[in-house]
């Protein structure tokens, strides 16, 4: 496997694990959170989970730790197959790392991350979690849907924006820069643009690098 490879699932990896706990949290406390614990007269979010077994995911009631693995290993293969590829492609349309200010292009790459991301896993959302018991209704499902949509996307770009991918960032900036390093010795003159959102990443991280240093 490629240096550039390895980063590439490392950084997925990592961001994947972040944001997949934050939604749990973000689902089970802030957006549910009321109605488990009125549904099943418990004083925290915790009691009325194990009061009724878990969390009601496929039809059935899961521990939340299998919750978290399915959405983790979902979550992860939706970003490397779709994700972080496409909003490369669309981000790189109109800007470039080499000559745009880095905050300026990774904002282009987490926007068009969080449209892609946002809607696929809110589609899975509505499918793993949607009340079976009472029916099936097509209309109900979209509806459903377009609702998680509303409640995922700020929370999503937000926490993307000003939490994950900085504390990512910094990761990848340690544990891989040697490859970053490599990159920078080979665009020195910065001619060759990134062809992929791991090159982009350590021109980004290099870039930052060359405006604190005149700062």
């Amino acid at each position: 496997m490629s240096k550039n490879r390895t980063q590439h699932l490392v950084y997925a990896l990592i961001t994947v694990f972040i944001t997949v706990h934050l939604f749990v949290f973000y689902s089970l406390y802030v957006i549910e959170g009321d109605n488990l614990m009125q549904a099943t007269g418990m004083a925290s979010v915790l009691q009325a989970l194990d009061s009724q077994g878990g969390v009601y995911m496929l039809g059935i009631y899961l521990p939340i730790w299998l919750m978290v693995v399915i959405e983790t290993v979902c979550a992860f293969v939706l970003a490397v197959a779709m994700g972080s590829p496409l909003a490369f492609r669309l981000a790189s349309r109109k800007f470039d790392p080499r000559r745009n200010h880095p905050m300026i292009f990774e904002s282009a790459i987490i926007t068009a991350t969080v449209c892609l991301m946002c809607p696929s896993m809110s589609l899975l959302a509505d499918f793993f979690y949607y009340p079976y018991y009472k029916g099936f209704d097509i209309i109900d499902f979209l509806c459903r849907w377009f609702r998680l949509v509303c409640y995922n996307l700020p929370f999503a770009y937000f926490s993307q924006m000003f939490f994950v991918q900085p504390f990512v960032r910094f990761v990848i900036r340690r544990l891989f820069a040697s490859n970053i390093a490599q990159r920078n010795e080979q665009n020195s003159n910065k001619t060759v643009k990134p062809s992929d959102e791991t090159e982009a990443i350590a021109d980004v991280i290099i870039r930052e690098d060359e405006i604190a240093a005149t700062d």
